[in-house]
Order: C-alpha cells, then sequence, then structure tokens
C-alpha cells in the first residue's frame, strides 16, 4: 500500500492507498521539527482505528512545501516502512506533464499535485482554486500542462492580519454573513472577508478566462472550499481528495 503525505503551511494530511481505493486519511498540524517518531506513534493509533495495518505500506510520496518537515518525513518513511519515498520536485521524479513558466523549479509541490489530480479527473482547462494558508488560483492547460496561476493571501491569514495590526478588531471565525453590509464591527469584518474573497474568486476567475479566451471548469478544494461553493456559481466542483488524487498518480507515474 502507498502512504501518500501532503504537508502544507498548515496542516499535514497522510492518505493511505491500496491501488484501487482510498483506504483512509488523516491530519495534523505541520510543525518543523516533529521527530519521525512522533510521526509514527501519531498514525499508528490513527490508522488501526480505521483498520488498515502500517507494516502493509510499501511505498511513500511526498508533497511538501514546508522545507523543515522533509528530512523527519523521509526518516519516517526509511525507518518505519523500509523504503525510499518519492518526493515531488526532486529531481530523479517524473511529472509526466510540462511546466510552462520561466521558473519551473519554483513552482510549489502542492500546486504541481493539484494539477495532476485536476486533470485526472476534470479534463479540459481548468482553474484550481486551493483555500488554504494561501488562496491560489492554478491553470491546468487541455493537456494536462502547468501554465501559471496566482497567489493570494489566505483567508485565516487575513483575518490575523486584521486582528494584529488593529488594536480594537476581533479574532473572528468566517461565516457567511446574512447580508453585505454589518452592523456591528464583527459582522462588518465577516463580511469584508467573506463577501470580500467572493468577490476576489469571482473577479479573478473572470480575468483568467478572458485573458485565456476560453471556458474553464473551477474545481475548489481546501478546508473552506464547500463554504464559498454555497455562495458562488462561479465555482462549478469541490474537490477535498483533489491533492492525494495527484499524489497517487504521480506514484504510479514513477513506479509503473
Amino acid at each position: 500500500m502507498l502512504l501518500a503525505i501532503d504537508a502544507g503551511n498548515t496542516n499535514t494530511v497522510f492518505a493511505v492507498h491500496d491501488g484501487k481505493d482510498l483506504r483512509g486519511q488523516w491530519r495534523m498540524s505541520t510543525n518543523g521539527v516533529r521527530t519521525a517518531d512522533e510521526y509514527f506513534v501519531w498514525l499508528n493509533q490513527l490508522v488501526r482505528h480505521d483498520g488498515v495495518e502500517l507494516a502493509d505500506i510499501d511505498a511513500t510520496i511526498i508533497s511538501t512545501v514546508v522545507p523543515q518537515t522533509l528530512f523527519n518525513l523521509q526518516r519516517l518513511s526509511r525507518k518505519y516502512f523500509h523504503n525510499e519515498p518519492l518526493v515531488v520536485g526532486a529531481a530523479n521524479v517524473n511529472l509526466g506533464f510540462d511546466v510552462r513558466i520561466a521558473q519551473p523549479s519554483s513552482v510549489g509541490a502542492d500546486r504541481l499535485v493539484n494539477c495532476i489530480g485536476a486533470h485526472l479527473a476534470y479534463k479540459g482547462p481548468v482553474i484550481v482554486v486551493d483555500f488554504g494558508t494561501a488562496t491560489n488560483f492554478d491553470i491546468v492547460a487541455a493537456d494536462g500542462a502547468y501554465e501559471g496561476g496566482i497567489i493570494s493571501p489566505g483567508i485565516n491569514l487575513s483575518l490575523e492580519a486584521l486582528h494584529q495590526a488593529a488594536a480594537k478588531l476581533p479574532r473572528i471565525a468566517v461565516e457567511r454573513p446574512q447580508q453585505v453590509i454589518g452592523n456591528d464591527t464583527v459582522s462588518a469584518m465577516q463580511s469584508g472577508i467573506f463577501w470580500g474573497y467572493v468577490a476576489l474568486i469571482e473577479g479573478l476567475v473572470t480575468r483568467i478566462k478572458a485573458e485565456r479566451d476560453e471556458e474553464m471548469t473551477v474545481v475548489a478544494t481546501g478546508g473552506l472550499a464547500s463554504l464559498f461553493r454555497q455562495a458562488t456559481q462561479t465555482i462549478q466542483h469541490v474537490d477535498h481528495d483533489l491533492t492525494i488524487r495527484g499524489l497517487v498518480e504521480l506514484n504510479r507515474r514513477n513506479t509503473s
């Protein structure tokens, strides 16, 4: 079985795939100093609860945008699963598609993996909107190539910046306000964040389509994708398995 690891700036997702089906996935906060032993103890408890045996894992693939995590994730694979992990972005890993930008090596591993997952499921040209620490808009061409994108501040990052920079603004949760105009500080902040990001999504997608002069499928992933899908018709699909699907396929391309 394959252990797929997606280490993002905020959370790290572990998923086990048996070659046909996803057997389970588990999430922990990303911590650059967490050791391989700590990963194993935590993971061992959770996978057993879902009926998965770690002894059955014989392959690992890692995508990380946090360089500090890579050493111990690789050590986890070598020490406990006795295999050399594939690392997205490493010279020996064949992506199986073109990266058509000036500096291909500058593209984050998560964005490349999302490109694979999106092309597998939706074909045609695709815009992937990934709600993470940053909100990314990535362009997948009809032939599966990566053709650039947009990086904007993530929603929770924007909320924290408001709270930190303005002494009287409290921390708030991301919620959909019933109206656009707030009648107190909290509702005004919620409206600015929620409807502001809806406008960001709709505006950027419209400009991307106009610049490329083609219709494109819009797919959202990440923790807040479902919330924003309810507020705009611009997002056509929500796909929480996009990144893991991409990792599984990338592993297949490099081991078949």
